[in-house]
């Protein structure tokens, strides 16, 4: 068997198709960094996802440093490969997506995170519920369109792809122990997230 098989048989492939629409996602923690409401993520119908469902961040709440997180309960690892398509939906202080990988507390974790109303991908650790900016790149994120994120952890190494392309690799060793996975929001994104695949590398 190829390495390229071996880690498609790893893979987790969440099952949004057969969840049901209305609720919560099953599965999933819903917290958030910085200030305003928790939010209220929910299984939405959508047709143009791959499933015709997707998971939703919902609150319109405009706080600006405010960060929504759905995190994923049945995994822990240091090591993991992650993909997600993501469309972001409607928001006016920002229109985001993100995935973060060694989330350990809603204060402490990476995220790689695309934004519409920026055109740009970026990397960052949140360290004590402050944001550090590590990489970054400015491309075209259109909104109410899919788009495909994807944030590969290895060791210190964090490679950052975009629509099935990598954009960047960069190194930090501020996070060095396993952690959760987690969708991510900023302020009022309203975000679909579709076809999340997280294959653990260890």
């Amino acid at each position: 068997m190829t390495a390229t098989a071996e880690a498609q048989q790893r893979a987790i492939q969440v099952d949004i198709a057969g969840m049901s629409a209305g609720v919560a996602p099953p599965g999933f923690e819903f917290t958030l960094t910085g200030g305003g409401p928790v939010s209220p993520w929910k299984v939405v119908a959508d047709p143009t996802a791959a499933g015709q469902k997707a998971i939703a961040q919902t609150s319109t709440d405009r706080t600006d440093y405010r960060f929504p997180l759905a995190v994923y309960l049945p995994l822990s690892a240091k090591n993991v490969d992650i993909t997600v398509h993501f469309k972001p939906v409607s928001g006016s202080v920002d229109q985001a997506g993100g995935i973060v990988v060694r989330f350990t507390d809603p204060n402490n974790y990476y995220i790689a995170r695309a934004n519409a109303l920026e055109d740009n991908v970026r990397f960052y650790r949140v360290v004590n519920g402050r944001r550090q900016q590590i990489q970054s790149a400015n491309l075209k994120v259109a909104s109410n369109q899919w788009h495909t994120l994807g944030l590969r952890a290895e060791g210190n190494r964090f490679t950052v792809s975009f629509d099935g392309k990598p954009l960047y690799t960069a190194e930090d060793s501020t996070f060095a122990k396993a952690g959760k996975v987690a969708l991510w929001t900023k302020a009022d994104s309203v975000t679909h997230f579709d076809a999340i695949s997280i294959t653990p590398l260890e």
